[in-house]
């Protein structure tokens, strides 16, 4: 199974990953950026502004998550923000033919609390997060529909992780 973690820039999804990970049997922190990283050292790609536009990071982030998990099972828990509806299909559809269940989480927060939370991680990529912010609300509609939903507004990533992990270990 993976465990998406989904949501705007900032919005805590690694810190959440990194705490859910104690909490789900099994469960193993993937990164799908580094496919996008490891993307940006190949020479001659047309330049995006975002690896997600190159159709490659998507068919990869597919096929390392189905890799690994045949390697290793378990579950994949993986923090990547993705805002456009098209590649979210692409993904979980290529997950879903691959026999790979997926419980899709959008992590999610008011954009006060989000301007706050971002002015107040020391981080040179701030402006970037906030720059993002309208995006992720125009987003934010299909984003609903295909995932769960958590506020993290008043919630701690431990918090977050504790109910993400009820959600998916329960029954």
């Amino acid at each position: 199974m993976i465990i998406w973690l989904n949501g705007t820039f900032g919005a805590g999804k690694t810190s959440t990953a990194n705490e859910l990970l104690p909490l789900v049997p099994d469960a193993r922190y993937f990164d799908p950026e580094q496919v996008g990283y490891l993307l940006q050292t190949v020479s001659g790609l047309p330049p995006v502004g975002d690896f997600q536009h190159w159709t490659p990071w998507r068919h990869l982030v597919v096929e390392t998550a189905a890799q690994l998990l045949d390697y290793v099972g378990g579950v994949l828990v993986m923090p990547q923000t993705v805002l456009v509806d098209e590649y979210w299909r692409e993904i979980h559809e290529g997950l879903g033919k691959a026999g790979i269940p997926v419980r899709h989480f959008v992590l999610h927060t008011d954009r006060d609390t989000l301007t706050r939370r971002i002015n107040a991680a020391e981080s040179g990529i701030s402006q970037w997060r906030l720059d993002h912010l309208t995006a992720y609300e125009e987003a934010f509609p299909w984003l609903s529909r295909a995932g769960e939903v958590v506020d993290t507004t008043h919630v701690t990533p431990s918090e977050t992780a504790k109910t993400i992990a009820g959600l998916t270990t329960a029954g």
